[in-house]
């Protein structure tokens, strides 16, 4: 058993890695360049690491990627529930890091959006450099898989026919709190992933449900981009989603909203409301 985590120190980010029960800090600020290290396949260069023990406050999972790549309708129950076809070919978008946030960290509500929905969703991080890759190729690329929610502004996201902006609000997208290996969760190809908000469930589903699995989503994206190292892949949400409801329903401040995947753990965050003007006055202040 392998996983890895980020986690806040005073001396700055550092990278945990769980062996077998046993957690030690690896002398690296990113998992980003603790996958370009390998850090993943050679672990054995690594002992004799320090030894960590007791709480920690852990950061997104990767902090810095070079891309964060998504996939919208990829849940057969969730295409039905928004009255889409089923597709032919994944439905790509992506969001910017500045989304990130740590597993127990706070979503915030920008007041510029209204309509705020959940999206619980399996993530992926790639552990090596891959283009153009067949299917074997794309299964051994992918570094392990942590857990993810998608938070959306559904206002912004219907906009225009591009869904760039109402995905990558600043600090809305929790990932974490580990990143675990493939073989632990055989490539993720049936785990229970949930989603609840002040407790009450509004997504149950199954990894197997996913219309095009990890290895199939990392196989396509590489015909068109190198994929490199901490890049994060959100593969879509199961059904069950605000916006499929009737009448819609959408997240308010102070709900908590918490995402679990079997085998992968959860992130459980609070809805925190703020004004983007006053975000900006902070900065010129």
């Amino acid at each position: 058993m392998m996983r890895f985590a980020t986690v806040r120190t005073p001396d700055g980010p550092r990278v945990l890695m769980d062996r077998d029960g046993t957690v030690v800090q690896l002398p690296f600020a990113s998992l980003r360049a603790a996958l370009e290290a390998g850090v993943h396949e050679r672990a054995d260069s690594f002992d004799g690491c320090e030894t960590v023990a007791g709480p920690v406050d852990l950061a997104p999972v990767v902090a810095d990627p070079g891309k964060i790549i998504c996939v919208g309708h990829n849940y057969r129950a969730h295409i039905l529930e928004m009255g889409h076809p089923l597709p032919e070919v994944p439905n790509v978008f992506s969001k910017f890091a500045t989304a990130l946030v740590g597993p127990q960290d706070p979503i915030t509500l920008w007041s510029e959006s209204t309509d705020w929905d959940w999206e619980a969703e399996l993530a992926l991080v790639i552990g090596r450099r891959v283009h153009g890759a067949d299917m074997d190729e794309a299964r051994a690329a992918i570094a392990g898989y942590t857990v993810a929610n998608d938070i959306s502004a559904r206002d912004w996201q219907r906009r225009t026919s591009q869904w760039l902006l109402g995905k990558t609000f600043d600090t809305t997208t929790p990932v974490g709190p580990w990143l675990v290996s493939p073989d632990e969760v055989d490539h993720a190809a049936d785990l229970e992933i949930t989603c609840t908000v002040d407790g009450q469930v509004v997504q149950r589903s199954s990894t197997a449900d996913l219309l095009f699995g990890p290895a199939e989503l990392v196989s396509y994206l590489s015909t068109v981009m190198t994929l490199h190292p901490g890049d994060l892949v959100l593969t879509g949400t199961p059904a069950g989603v605000g916006a499929g409801r009737d009448p819609q329903v959408f997240l308010r401040a102070g709900q908590t909203v918490q995402t679990e995947i079997a085998g992968l753990g959860a992130c459980a965050n609070e809805c925190v409301a703020r004004a983007g003007r006053q975000l900006d006055k902070e900065l010129t202040s």
